[in-house]
């Protein structure tokens, strides 16, 4: 986490500056901090929850949880959303279910591990709500005030517990993934300001359905029905959101 901080700063700083990208307000600045610290600590509840071993309950959880709540959100404050974007809505997060929920059957998990599911959950709504009340417009500052807020958060708990900052040269992929994760962060910010909270959090968390896509191609895993039908699903969804 700390890492794939330090990579996405790497590639926010530099565009804000080519964008010349004027300097967040105060209020800016704090939603932008918000988010980041929500953020990180999803990512953290999530794999904490997932090294207890229930990722069958962890990982869907989560997802949902996490795409849900800006929809919730967004009903309270903007009102309920017309029928084909609602029937857009309630498919995609059933297709988020079916694709993240992995093989075999459920079986019971700890109070405490499913609290992690729905902190992770949280962090990730938290983030996708928080960072969307930034200034329109503004894009690679926010998102690099986000990610400066992780990555404190990560140096903190690193010297709490002792350890020392992990090497880029030895965790490349680390780094790569918080490039990729930028990525991400960047389109959902775009995606956000232009459609709202209500539909670019559920877009967004289909990822999954794009990991399965390219573990079948480039890793020959096989396609599980429910991870097949979790797929078409989420297309299904894409279809309405676009009518």
């Amino acid at each position: 986490m700390a890492l794939a901080a330090v990579s996405g700063l790497a590639v926010f700083v530099p565009a804000a500056v080519l964008r010349r990208e004027p300097i967040p307000t105060p209020q800016t600045f704090l939603w932008a901090l918000a988010a980041g610290v929500s953020g990180a600590i999803g990512v953290a509840a999530l794999y904490a929850g997932l090294a207890g071993g229930a990722a069958a309950v962890v990982a869907p959880t989560a997802t949902v949880v996490g795409a849900g709540l800006p929809v919730i959100l967004s009903a309270l404050l903007s009102g309920l959303p017309g029928p084909t974007e609602a029937a857009g809505i309630l498919l995609g997060l059933g297709g988020i279910w079916l694709v993240t929920r992995p093989s075999g059957p459920i079986q019971a998990v700890e109070r405490s591990t499913f609290l992690l599911a729905l902190a992770a959950g949280a962090g990730f709504g938290g983030f996708f709500i928080l960072i969307a009340q930034v200034e329109p417009g503004l894009l690679f500052l926010p998102l690099a005030v986000a990610k400066v807020a992780a990555l404190v958060l990560c140096a903190l708990v690193l010297k709490a517990r002792g350890q020392t900052f992990p090497s880029g040269r030895r965790n490349p992929q680390a780094l790569l993934a918080g490039v990729l994760d930028g990525g991400g962060n960047l389109f959902y910010l775009i995606a956000a300001q232009q459609s709202g909270m209500a539909v670019a959090p559920v877009l967004s968390s289909m990822a999954p359905a794009v990991t399965v896509l390219l573990s079948v191609r480039i890793l020959q895993e096989p396609l599980r029905r429910a991870q097949a039908l979790g797929v078409i699903v989420c297309l299904a969804a894409v279809g309405l959101f676009s009518l």
